[in-house]
């Protein structure tokens, strides 16, 4: 008895007692098929992977097409400017000017005179005071 079958359990045995005698029932022929059938199946897991390379080359390239769609959408700004109207106030200059807090001070303690006259002329820019 070989050292291998020394350590096979009773069970393993039995196991392969049977598939060994159902081995041998197998007819001559169609045991040579099956023979032949596991040699091909040897040697095409022996060649080259490179030429399973190309059956996953379409495939790739709809994965590789599909994450450029999406980075690009993702990251697409969209082109929306603010409309710019001749004759009126800028916002951002309204905003500068109530961000400054010293220009705040001016306005609610010094002279509404002349803030009351400069939303006159910006509201008639054609007629003027002489």
């Amino acid at each position: 008895m070989s050292p291998d079958r020394e350590r096979l359990t009773e069970f393993e045995q039995r196991s392969r007692v049977v598939l060994e005698e159902s081995v041998l029932r197998i007819d001559g022929r169609i045991r040579s098929r099956l023979n032949q059938a596991r040699q091909a199946a040897v040697a095409d897991a022996r060649r080259p992977t490179f030429w399973r390379f190309f059956t996953l080359v379409p495939s790739a390239g709809a994965v590789a097409a599909a994450l450029l769609l999406t980075m690009v959408l993702w990251h697409r700004q969209p082109q929306v400017e603010m409309p710019v109207v001749e004759g009126t106030h800028s916002t951002v200059e309204d905003l500068d000017l109530l961000a400054d807090g010293e220009g705040l001070d001016l306005m609610e303690g010094g002279d509404n005179s002349f803030y009351e006259w400069a939303v006159d002329q910006a509201d008639s820019p054609g007629e003027t005071d002489s």
